[in-house]
């Protein structure tokens, strides 16, 4: 359910893109984003920096091409809403609290959070979020540097990074507890 929320903003997007104007499309995504940090702000978490970010680099777009440049094309935009993610992926670990820190605080128990590598595993997590910005972006660069490449392909880049992030997230948690938590289990109680 977690990660529905987290990219239900990308994904009504990236559908409103393709039925709707650009302005629409990041407006709407930047109000989903809004709707979601309301909810974690009623259930008592906290502000999540991806969410919030989002927000304001979906609104910050539609404000872009309602007021300065309207005939910003499709790729334009869509390269612009992956260098924002980039920009928020890279700048949380730079500022060393990497975004899928504050998802995992709220979905484990302290233990865990208190485990020797748990900051560690997050910052590899962010770090496979923000490769995949970063091949989103870079697909779309080539699409606008070469129109001539069918925009499949830049669709099929988007696809397999985010899935291959996705798949990732949910696979290198469960590794590294099977590597490092379920051996020091098996060990024998030191009496």
């Amino acid at each position: 359910m977690a990660i529905f929320l987290i990219l239900a903003p990308y994904g009504a997007y990236t559908f409103l893109m393709l039925v709707t104007s650009a302005v629409i499309s990041v407006f709407a995504a930047s109000a989903i984003c809004l709707a979601t940090v309301a909810i974690d702000v009623a259930r008592g978490r906290s502000v999540k920096v991806l969410a919030a970010g989002s927000a304001i680099v979906f609104a910050a777009i539609g404000l872009y091409l309602a007021l300065i440049d309207p005939q910003l094309g499709t790729l334009g935009v869509k390269l612009s809403v992956d260098v924002g993610i980039f920009v928020i992926s890279l700048g949380s670990m730079l500022v060393r609290h990497p975004f899928t820190l504050q998802y995992a605080l709220e979905s484990v128990p302290a233990e865990t959070a208190a485990m020797p590598g748990f900051l560690r595993a997050n910052y590899i997590i962010t770090a496979a979020w923000t490769a995949a910005a970063l091949l989103m972006a870079a697909a779309n660069l080539v699409l606008l540097y070469i129109p001539g490449l069918p925009l499949w392909s830049s669709l099929a880049v988007a696809f397999a990074a985010r899935n291959c992030a996705i798949y990732f997230t949910k696979w290198y948690p469960e590794y590294r507890q099977i590597k490092y938590v379920a051996p020091a289990r098996a060990l024998p109680n030191a009496r």
